[in-house]
């Protein structure tokens, strides 16, 4: 979508925030005052409530402004959407309530108004901006307000990008033309392919071309010169996407050093006061989940003793944060004399070979004989994970993070460790609830590389609460 478009968008979801939010204030007010008989705390007229409400809703929408709802990083992901909208009417309604303490100025007739504003609005903005997405990719079906583009540039990225954008009803892009190398360009999205860039430049007015998005810079500045000034002087749309993932992932700072700009870039976003509170969330967190599970960690201590003699807990040498060794702790689900050499190796002295090929592929197998049957418990509920919360309090992992690797895994990442690692590991993380059970190694490591660069405070909420559904449907790791 073109920053114009996106300034038009954000301009109706103000409009509309506004106008729901007056009737949110509405309908609470009827409902208390119209459809309840019992005595209101004070006699506010309608008029008077009404007025108050259009003095509040103009501080309530710079509220949502400033958790970001009229940003398209927010309103093109419907989940962080709804979660800010309900953080911002909470808000929005102590702001109310602050409002009537502070200027003596009464309000809300009764205390359910509030209650009622609240509920409504959070339903209400939902609703209405779940209409407004619906009408936009209606018009984008129609082909209104839709950015027809040309993509340039020689890497994966080009027709990773292309496939991204290639559903038009939900990107507003339409893919007219691609300037790549034969091997990678998208056949199925139904672009026109340029082997030269300088043949997609010379037919632009023919395509009708009003966005260039540029994936790679070439070697020769007269032709990056070409394509810049080709949008310039046809006064197009043009964006520059790094096609290199690590130059625009993590946290990236923009500066200038001699006159020039200098982009910084970091391995992760987790740096600074969000690493200070990442730490300061999990030992408040890990600490409360210990006390009140104290007496599970007990009843699955006696049990393992009387069901499995042996020793309770394993202790596992992993990697965590830059490749630093850990011990890491669990519950035992092995036979005592299992665990102590590769699993590789031991599925070999036990005659499975096949087991043995299986692990060296997935790095997991579907059914471990090692596992005991008291074991295959903790594992299917995920109790043999629990404690991992000391880890957590001694400072080893952190609740959400890359899962601790062990050391012979380090090669099967690819060249990709030292960006794994630029983060704490973690006793859930992003591929224990995207289906961790099915993923294979790779598919695993490309998850928990998007959470090193991406990773935000609402993001490690999301995935606390997400396992505490997966463990419950037992779709946790095997």
């Amino acid at each position: 979508m073109s920053l114009k478009n996106n300034k038009f968008y954000s301009f109706i979801l103000v409009i509309s925030d506004i106008f729901v939010l007056l009737m949110s204030f509405l309908i609470s007010y009827a409902i208390r005052t119209q459809l309840d008989n019992r005595p209101l705390l004070a006699e506010v007229y309608a008029w008077q409530y009404f007025s108050s409400a259009l003095l509040i809703v103009p501080f309530w929408i710079v509220i949502f402004g400033l958790l970001g709802l009229y940003s398209k990083s927010v309103y093109h992901r419907r989940l962080s959407e709804w979660s800010r909208i309900a953080i911002g009417s909470f808000i929005g309604i102590l702001f109310v309530i602050g409002w009537q303490y502070a200027t003596d100025n009464i309000i809300l007739p009764a205390r359910l108004v509030a209650v009622y504003a609240l509920v409504a609005s959070i339903v209400l903005i939902i609703f209405e901006r779940e209409i407004i997405r619906l009408i936009r990719q209606t018009l984008y079906r129609y082909g209104v307000g839709i950015k027809r583009v040309l993509i340039i540039g020689d890497s994966n990225a080009t027709a990773d990008i292309a496939n991204n954008l290639s559903d038009t009803t939900k990107s507003g892009y339409k893919i007219i033309a691609i300037s790549c190398p034969t091997k990678i360009f998208p056949k199925n999205i139904g672009a026109i392919h340029y082997s030269k860039v300088e043949s997609a430049i010379a037919e632009i007015t023919k395509n009708n071309i009003n966005t260039i998005i540029q994936t790679d810079l070439y070697d020769s500045p007269q032709r990056n010169q070409l394509i810049l000034g080709t949008a310039q002087k046809n006064h197009i749309e043009y964006s520059f996407i790094p096609g290199e993932a690590e130059f625009y992932s993590g946290k990236n700072t923009v500066d200038v050093f001699a006159g020039y700009p200098m982009i910084t870039v970091f391995q992760t976003p987790l740096v600074g006061w969000g690493a200070i509170l990442k730490r300061i969330f999990d030992q408040i967190i890990s600490l409360v989940l210990v006390i009140i599970l104290s007496p599970v960690f007990i009843i699955l201590f006696a049990i393992k003793k009387v069901v499995d003699p042996g020793p309770a807990f394993y202790v596992s040498k992993r990697l965590s944060r830059f490749s630093q060794p850990i011990n890491l702790i669990k519950f035992r689900s092995m036979s005592a004399k299992y665990g102590s050499k590769d699993a590789a190796e031991e599925f070999k002295e036990m005659g499975r070979e096949d087991l043995a090929k299986e692990y060296l592929k997935n790095r997991k197998v579907e059914n471990d004989p090692r596992i005991t049957k008291f074991g295959k418990f903790l594992r299917d509920t995920s109790l043999d994970e629990l404690p991992q919360l000391f880890n957590v309090i001694r400072g080893d992992l952190s609740l959400v993070g890359p899962r601790p690797i062990l050391p012979q895994e380090m090669n099967m990442a690819k060249g990709k460790t030292a960006l794994l690692h630029s983060v704490k590991s973690g006793v859930t993380g992003l591929w224990q609830v995207s289906g961790s059970s099915e993923l294979s190694f790779d598919e695993r490591i490309e998850l928990e590389l998007y959470y090193a660069q991406n990773w935000s405070f609402w993001l490690d909420i999301k995935i606390l609460l997400k396992t505490v559904l997966v463990v419950f449907q037992k779709k946790g790791a095997k």
